[in-house]
């Protein structure tokens, strides 16, 4: 993944990111843009990674008109200064095209200080700061180009009926990825005019220039910018994600609540009915405690009373999802994942087993990671002590997270 927020300026730069499409050759589920990663949606990686690669540019998503839901939850998993970046999304078209210009009227109709806009597949999640900062450079210089990497096998060129008719040189040949740069009104007017005399067949937004007459210039692409598209793909770029966070972190979290009068507790996020609640300054759900402590541990961040003090009166009766997506968004700040959080909860009652699945759930959803990495336990301490005396519940957990090489703090 990319690293931390850098100190360049790109504030006159735009970013659309195209997705709008239902990733068909992905194979059932999500469309692709909004499936997992490594843990991470791949809409929230995309995004993660241009801002941390653009600080100072505005990101312009484009869906598909159902998609709103998924689009506002890939936001949220992302940390609150890269979600400061990300505008409220343009609803996409039929196609590619109409998508991108339907991208390029949203940026339009913004504060009008973009000169350089960048168009990009939210299915290249690997984009780094360098060939973001080529894109920039030559759309400046040449008012259109396209990042294109060498093509290493040999291309032919066939007929209807599959016999080769031509064997282009290999050395005029580019594989042209994305992000495709160009100055803001001149590829917006090439847009309109294209969607005016009703051509809609033109496959990417370089294509697009061409047509209206402008001259598009390649710069130097990334054979690391990958497109993810088959089942393949997410296969390879979860091994690359891996890869990229070689530092694996584990952290342990502790907490214990009291009971108090009430008629219910809060659990993993979840309201459980019950003959007593829980006495704490926020709503002392412990096992969320627990888990966020785990997290703060696994980055030798301090613990959640450094973050959220009890003496300040914010946190009074707060709600501990607030805490717990605090410590994952630190994660996400420093370029890292959360591999997978266990948390074991203390109690002779109320019974969690019945609960166990909508807490992980629950839990999943707040640290925007799949089911299949939240584990939850319960289990009594045979009348003994304590939780034993039915006095109060105990939790503990653990979170395994990996960061990348260094594993410092974002600035």
């Amino acid at each position: 993944m990319a690293g931390p927020i850098g100190t360049d300026d790109f504030s006159d730069v735009a970013i659309i990111v195209v997705a709008a499409g239902r990733g068909v050759r992905a194979g059932e589920g999500l469309p692709k843009q909004y499936r997992s990663v490594g843990g991470v949606n791949l809409l929230t990686l995309t995004l993660g990674n241009l801002a941390r690669a653009a600080p100072g540019a505005t990101l312009h998503a484009v869906i598909h008109p159902d998609d709103r839901e998924l689009h506002d939850a890939a936001v949220a998993a992302l940390p609150s200064e890269i979600r400061k970046s990300v505008v409220a999304p343009a609803l996409g078209g039929a196609t590619r095209q109409a998508s991108a210009k339907a991208g390029l009227d949203h940026v339009a109709t913004s504060d009008g200080r973009h000169i350089i806009v960048l168009i990009h597949d939210a299915a290249r999640p690997f984009v780094e700061k360098s060939l973001i900062s080529r894109a920039v450079s030559a759309a400046r210089k040449y008012g259109a180009a396209v990042p294109g990497t060498m093509v290493s096998d040999t291309i032919k060129q066939v007929d209807a009926e599959d016999l080769v008719v031509a064997t282009p040189p290999r050395a005029n040949l580019r594989a042209v990825q994305t992000p495709q740069a160009f100055n803001f009104h001149l590829i917006h007017e090439a847009h309109a005019r294209a969607a005016a005399a009703g051509v809609s067949d033109l496959t990417d937004d370089a294509a697009v220039a061409e047509w209206a007459g402008a001259k598009v210039h390649v710069f130097e692409g990334d054979p690391g910018n990958m497109k993810v598209t088959t089942p393949e793909d997410f296969a390879r770029a979860e091994a690359r994600l891996i890869a990229d966070c070689p530092d694996m972190r584990v952290g342990q979290g502790y907490d214990v609540h009291a009971f108090c009068p009430g008629d219910h507790i809060w659990l993993g996020g979840l309201r459980i009915p019950h003959d007593r609640g829980l006495e704490g300054h926020s709503d002392a759900d412990v096992l969320m405690h627990a888990i966020t402590d785990a997290i703060l541990g696994a980055l030798a961040d301090g613990d959640i009373g450094s973050h959220f003090p009890p003496s300040d009166a914010r946190w009074k009766g707060a709600a501990s999802d607030i805490f717990l997506r605090h410590a994952a968004g630190l994660v996400r700040a420093r370029g890292g994942l959360i591999a997978h959080v266990d948390g074991t909860v203390i109690c002779e009652a109320p019974k969690v087993g019945p609960h166990r699945d909508a807490i992980r759930a629950r839990l999943a959803d707040i640290l925007s990671i799949d089911i299949g990495r939240v584990a939850v336990k319960a289990t009594t301490s045979e009348k003994l002590g304590f939780t034993g005396r039915r006095e109060g519940i105990a939790a503990m957990a653990t979170a395994t997270i990996r960061l990348p090489p260094g594993g410092k703090a974002a600035p």
